[in-house]
């Protein structure tokens, strides 16, 4: 039926030009159907009144047969232009209580009529019914609403019902200042006051419509262009057309029914009747006569039937005190002189309250004084907890953002309106409908340049940002990226510190709603230009807690190091900036910071911490660490904020040592590589004949060599060292595959305490270290000048013949109780050895003598062949020699090597020459070779020999004697 209604509508109208009506029936008011319409143009909401022709022949369809087509137009026709009265009464009717015409009546193609008005929700009787139908249900919820409203966006939603006291109040209020402009003013009777005849608007405010009985009163002497009515002819319904075209009785006023006298008065009497049924329960008039005349006559026939104090004015709820005592017997009282006007019903005890005088205030709030309306923005806010929702939604929040016009007032009003959406259910619906669009308008659309001071509008910026909180959870994120984030951004251009500020500080508010993409490309260029151009010390500070944030750090009191989970999740927060712009924008820009202020310093240190985490180990190294130390050596530093540098420095040192160790480990497969080997790339090579070479020569070689045997291949060079190998060792040969052999050089072991005494005495300040021939790879010497044993020869032109070298047995020598030493200092118990060289002028003697570190001897002795020709003093001299410095260790294996005898000295030949000589020297070292070994064999002899040098009254002395005699 109601798409019908609109199909009805002329194509060529202009209201169907340039409006687009929404199918969805809004409300009800009388004959008229109200439907949400937009302005193509604009987009502003309206409403559209339609009057479909055909609901009178609906009426009339029960007298059909009885009504001639004649009569039926008439009655049709009348009924048209009754409403046409309405609509154009509105037109010449302005006032804020009664309902506003935007678009003049229009004549439809199917004869029916419409208009467009500011937009309504719905009609009061509307309200009244839909309260019934919920009392009647149950309460809230027990019926679903017929009344749906549409969203802008196309969202369905059930329309908000709230009728208590204070909406009760506030819309009388409003309903008899329009009444007063009626009688006042206008010089008209509305005649018809109703529930149908209340209008309720977007916000909340009640208007009067319904004009289509309004009339002069009479007499009158205000001129009016409307024409009079007859109320022979209202007041007597006509069955041939709707009761909502119709007089309605219930709400009449004795004054036109008994009286037949047209006043003013008699709006106040219908007045009254409705206070009692927005109380009453159902919502309905006490007088109830169905449309009848006589039926209302009856019921003032009858004192217990009129509404009166002593029957509670027939309300089946009790009344409020002020309107059942001091208000409603003044308005239902039979006499019209009896009974108050208008502007007197407006100051009744019944609206003597703060919230409704706050109402009445605001609505003439335009009229008052600046300082009137800074105090009263400044209680409001105190009292706005009283008020009902739907009355802050719909009245207060609305008329105080209108007054946002007035610059001086914008951060009072936005306290209030902030604080508001703070109370309400549907903040978020409310913020974004009438809040955020004005926002946008004042401090964006039309504001000034960010760099011009205005202290009214950095007052209303200080509010916004204040309040961001509230704001973020009202909105999504595109709409504050739209919407807010330019105001945002305003708010960090301006001139004023303590506005930047509070900007920097709101941070973590704002970045959750934000994208990265919008936090990488727009907000941070814009904080990182402040941060640089400011000279501010404060702003500094706030700028660098403000990169903790944006790095998603959780603040200047958090150390950013307390957890892996912590790390982890900061880290990968979406509202925190990435690695790259971490490290190539921020630490620059704390490495161009030029003061040295603590203050400053320490809040520099929280952003390195937080980049610490997630910046690359070799940046950490090459870039923050350096830069740490810098910093962390500012002498204005105090003990305190030096540690704390220290402590990251340390932390960071730690996490670059264990990453690079850990990759180091992964390259290498975990093995552990020489130092050595990484040197490999400076070997060069030796030079042939600067090192000493085996050239292929075997340890059996060397000891053929050294024994004066020849060499044999195929036998163990191990098995000739010792011929009678000791327990230890022979057990030893058992578990292990190859024996340990025991050498005349070697250390001997330490259980003997003269072996130690005899070893400490004479190494001094050499330590010998016992070879390990596992460790030894045979060597072949090569054929050099020192290799031939030591052969005499004369000084003579004509070759002599050479002797055999004598034999020594050296492992014989190794005794456990004794060194063998041929330095060593014989013992009492031991025989003087004779240590004689002695030489002949045919045959000399070889000039040669062993250097061994105490637990060896000789391993050759040679001259050279220089030596052999030169010829030899007949001097003879004896000495002991202690090692040569740098001579080999015991680990340092076989050496042979020749000497020159000392400077100074000169060898006799007698005692010892010739062959003769020599083996008898070998006999002397064999025969002594049971007691102390080869060395003391050796001193002996050397010993001996130099006794027959000696006068016999000299005591005879030890090698090393004779050796610190003769130096």
């Amino acid at each position: 039926m109601f798409a019908n209604a609109l199909k009805s509508i002329g194509a060529s109208s202009n209201i169907n030009t340039n409006y687009s009506i929404s199918s969805t029936l809004t409300a009800t008011a009388g004959p008229w159907k109200i439907y949400s319409a937009k302005r193509k143009a604009t987009g502003k909401e309206y409403s559209v009144f339609v009057f479909d022709k055909k609901t009178l022949d609906a009426g009339n369809n029960g007298l059909g047969g009885r009504q001639s087509a004649s009569s039926q137009k008439r009655v049709v026709e009348e009924v048209v232009e009754r409403l046409k009265k309405e609509a154009s009464s509105l037109a010449r009717l302005r006032h804020p209580g009664v309902l506003e015409l935007v678009e003049p009546v229009e004549e439809t193609r199917g004869g029916g009529l419409q208009f467009v008005a500011e937009p309504v929700t719905a009609s009061l009787s509307g309200l009244l019914q839909e309260k019934d139908d919920q009392e009647r249900g149950g309460g809230f919820g027990g019926r679903s609403s017929r009344y749906v409203t549409e969203d802008a966006n196309g969202t369905r939603r059930r329309r908000e019902l709230e009728i208590d006291e204070l909406e009760i109040q506030k819309g009388l209020l409003q309903v008899s200042k329009a009444l007063e402009f009626l009688h006042d003013n206008a010089g008209l009777v509305h005649g018809n006051l109703t529930p149908d005849a209340i209008l309720v608007n977007a916000k909340s405010d009640w208007k009067l419509s319904g004009l289509a009985f309004c009339s002069p009163p009479e007499p009158s002497t205000i001129p009016t262009t409307i024409q009079p009515i007859i109320l022979g002819e209202v007041l007597n319904p006509d069955p041939r057309i709707p009761r909502t075209v119709q007089l309605n009785l219930d709400y009449a006023s004795p004054d036109f029914v008994l009286d037949n006298n047209l006043t003013t008065f008699a709006d106040m009497f219908s007045l009254g009747l409705l206070c009692i049924a927005l109380y009453n329960s159902p919502h309905r008039s006490p007088i109830e006569c169905n449309t009848s005349i006589s039926a209302y006559k009856r019921v003032f026939q009858s004192s217990q039937s009129v509404p009166t104090a002593t029957n509670n004015y027939l309300s089946s709820r009790p009344l409020p005190k002020e309107l059942g005592q001091h208000v409603l017997p003044r308005l239902l009282t039979r006499r019209p002189a009896q009974r108050m006007t208008a502007k007197e019903f407006q100051e009744s005890e019944y609206f003597n309250n703060v919230l409704i005088s706050t109402i009445r205030f605001l609505e003439g709030f335009p009229a008052k004084t600046p300082n009137e309306k800074q105090q009263f923005l400044r209680g409001l806010i105190k009292v706005l907890p009283n008020f009902p929702k739907s009355v802050m939604e719909k009245k207060l929040l609305p008329a105080l953002l209108e007054e946002l016009k007035d610059k001086e007032l914008i951060s009072l009003i936005l306290h209030n309106a902030f604080k508001i959406i703070g109370l309400l259910p549907a903040g978020r619906r409310a913020f974004n409908e009438k809040v955020r669009p004005k926002l946008k308008e004042i401090f964006v659309t039309n504001a000034k340049q960010p760099q011009e001071k205005d202290a009214n509008r950095d007052a209303g910026l200080m509010i916004v940002i204040e309040q961001l909180s509230v704001i973020a959870s009202n909105c999504n994120g595109k709409e504050f990226k739209d919407d807010i984030l330019p105001i945002f951004y305003t708010a960090l251009e301006s001139p004023t510190p303590s506005l930047i500020n509070a900007a920097l500080t709101s941070l973590p508010v704002v970045l959750p709603v934000l994208d990265f993409s919008t936090i990488k490309g727009e907000l941070f260029p814009v904080i990182a230009t402040i941060f640089s151009k400011t000279n501010s010390l404060a702003i500094k500070v706030r700028g660098l807690e403000a990169f903790v944030t944006l790095c998603g750090g959780a603040g200047s009191g958090d150390d950013g190091l307390d957890g892996l989970a912590t790390e982890q999740k900061k880290a990968t927060s979406s509202t925190a900036l990435d690695k790259f712009t971490m490290q190539e924008k921020i630490i620059p820009l704390i490495k161009a910071i030029k003061t040295r202020e603590p203050a400053v310093m320490m809040a520099a240190l929280n952003v390195l911490k937080v980049v610490g985490r997630v910046a690359d180990g070799d940046f950490v190294a090459l870039e923050m660490l350096p830069l740490l130390w810098s910093m962390s050596l500012n002498p204005q530093l105090n003990l305190r904020e030096f540690q704390a540098f220290m402590e990251l420095i340390k932390s960071l040192s730690s996490r670059v040592e264990d990453e690079q160790t850990k990759k180091l480990q992964e390259l290498t497969g975990g093995a552990v590589t020489s130092p050595g080997l990484k040197d490999d790339f400076l070997s060069f090579g030796a030079i042939a004949g600067s090192s000493l070479e085996a050239n292929g020569t075997s340890e059996t070689d060397f000891e053929a060599l050294v024994k004066g045997r020849a060499s044999t291949t195929n036998t163990n060079p191990l098995d000739s060292w010792d011929t009678k190998p000791s327990a230890a060792s022979s057990s030893s040969s058992v578990r292990n595959s190859t024996p340990t052999p025991t050498f005349s050089w070697s250390t001997p072991p330490v259980s003997s305490p003269v072996a130690t005494s005899h070893l400490k005495a004479q190494t001094g300040g050499f330590r010998t270290v016992t070879p390990d021939l596992a460790a030894i790879q045979p060597m072949a010497p090569t054929i050099t000048q020192f290799s031939q044993p030591l052969q005499p020869q004369s000084n003579t032109t004509s070759p002599q013949p050479q002797p055999q070298p004598a034999s020594f047995n050296w492992s014989s020598a190794s005794s456990a109780t004794t060194p063998s030493n041929i330095w060593a200092t014989p013992s009492a118990s031991a025989q003087p050895a004779s240590n004689v060289w002695a030489s002949s002028t045919t045959q000399p003697s070889p000039n040669a003598w062993a250097s061994q570190p105490s637990t060896s001897a000789f391993s050759s002795l040679s001259l050279n062949q220089q030596q052999q020709q030169r010829p030899q003093p007949t001097t003879s001299s004896s000495f002991a020699l202690p090692p040569p410095p740098g001579a080999p260790s015991a680990s340092s294996g076989n050496s042979g090597f020749s000497l020159s005898r000392p400077p100074g000295t000169s060898f006799t030949t007698s005692g010892l020459g010739g062959t003769s000589n020599m083996n008898s020297l070998a006999s002397l070292g064999a025969a002594n070779r049971t007691g102390t070994g080869m060395g003391m064999s050796m001193n002996s002899m050397m010993g001996g020999m130099s006794q027959q040098q000696k006068p016999p009254q000299q005591q005879p002395k030890g090698g090393l004697d004779k050796y610190e005699s003769l130096l």
